[in-house]
């Protein structure tokens, strides 16, 4: 017990520190004190007061805050989609980006900017939706045809069928940027990942997705916990494997898609995260699953931080940044994995 409580408060410790760091860091620099301040008096309606700068109001509630918030969204959603997928497929090389769930989201997202697609009455829920839908497409189109492969349904045959689909996508996605005229420059920017210039209206789009998916798989690590030692020995303790895996799937692709609609691909992160925590918290899916989630919203706030500050004033795509971290460790798990087999 001592040791969870541990676990979880030095991660959420991680998580504020993150976030009041990234919210002070910038061309202008915020005090700690007036961030909490600012957000202390937006919180419960009070005012500010008046040793506290008007700009910084404007600065960290307009600008840092919402950006700040998205980003530990978007890290949080792929963290725990990715730990769910490698639970599931019993595989740590197992995650959005591989399975080719990200590129599907992504042709969605794509394909809803270049036609400027507006469904009635869900409105700025076109976008995630439709890239929900595309990424839930997308993986069962690729467990489908992995089954066709391999009737046994390995993992590395999932995983290779994953890389095949996102290859094939990713080229869908060329193919509508070839056709692109004006909208050219939003689509390549927004296929880099980044969580600059979006705003509180973003952070509105992706929240309702992530407390519904996130619930789902929360309410499923004793399932996760059973199916990682194998689907026959999880059917003798009593689960639905069926159901539960359809469950895990819709629930990660829900939040696969929304963390794309929002912030474009931002890969890896479903990778690095759930790898780190497993190493340094253990396997158990009860707690592997939340640590994730706090854990990956800390990386990619702190992740974003450098990727507008490392050759400021120009700002880097975060994307760029996470594949540069996450490629090198792809390699190395992958690496260790062919050294036990």
């Amino acid at each position: 017990m001592k040791s969870n409580v541990t676990k979880y408060g030095i991660s959420f410790t991680l998580l504020i520190g993150a976030m009041l760091f990234a919210i002070s860091i910038g061309s202008v620099s915020v005090p700690i004190l007036d961030i909490v301040k600012v957000i202390g008096s937006e919180a419960f309606r009070l005012p500010v007061g008046a040793d506290v700068d008007p700009m910084y109001v404007s600065i960290v509630y307009e600008i840092r805050l919402p950006r700040v918030l998205l980003a530990g969204l978007v890290g949080a959603s792929l963290a725990i989609a990715g730990a769910a997928f490698q639970g599931l497929l019993r595989n740590p090389l197992a995650e959005p980006y591989i399975l080719g769930v990200s590129s599907g989201a992504s042709v969605g997202a794509v394909a809803t900017l270049f036609f400027g697609i507006s469904l009635p009455v869900i409105g700025m829920f076109t976008l995630p939706f439709l890239s929900i839908i595309t990424a839930l497409a997308t993986i069962i189109i690729v467990l489908y045809f992995a089954r066709k492969i391999d009737r046994t349904m390995r993992v590395e045959t999932i995983i290779l069928t994953g890389i095949i689909f996102s290859a094939f996508l990713g080229s869908v996605i060329s193919l509508i940027i070839a056709l692109t005229g004006d909208e050219l420059q939003q689509i390549i920017g927004w296929l880099l990942g980044s969580v600059s210039m979006r705003g509180w209206s973003y952070v509105g789009i992706i929240l309702p997705f992530f407390i519904f998916g996130s619930l789902i798989l929360l309410m499923n690590t004793k399932e996760l916990n059973a199916m990682s030692l194998g689907e026959e020995r999880a059917q003798h303790l009593g689960v639905d494997v069926g159901k539960r895996k359809m469950l895990i799937l819709i629930a990660g692709s829900i939040l696969t898609g929304a963390a794309v609609a929002v912030s474009g691909t931002i890969g890896f992160v479903g990778l690095v995260i759930p790898h780190l925590t497993r190493k340094l918290w253990g396997s158990d899916h009860v707690h592997l699953l939340p640590l994730s989630m706090i854990i990956g919203a800390s990386f990619l706030i702190l992740t974003d931080l450098l990727s507008r500050t490392i050759i400021s004033p120009q700002v880097l795509p975060v994307g760029v940044i996470t594949a540069l971290v996450g490629a090198p460790v792809f390699a190395i798990i992958l690496i260790k994995q062919r050294r036990r087999s």
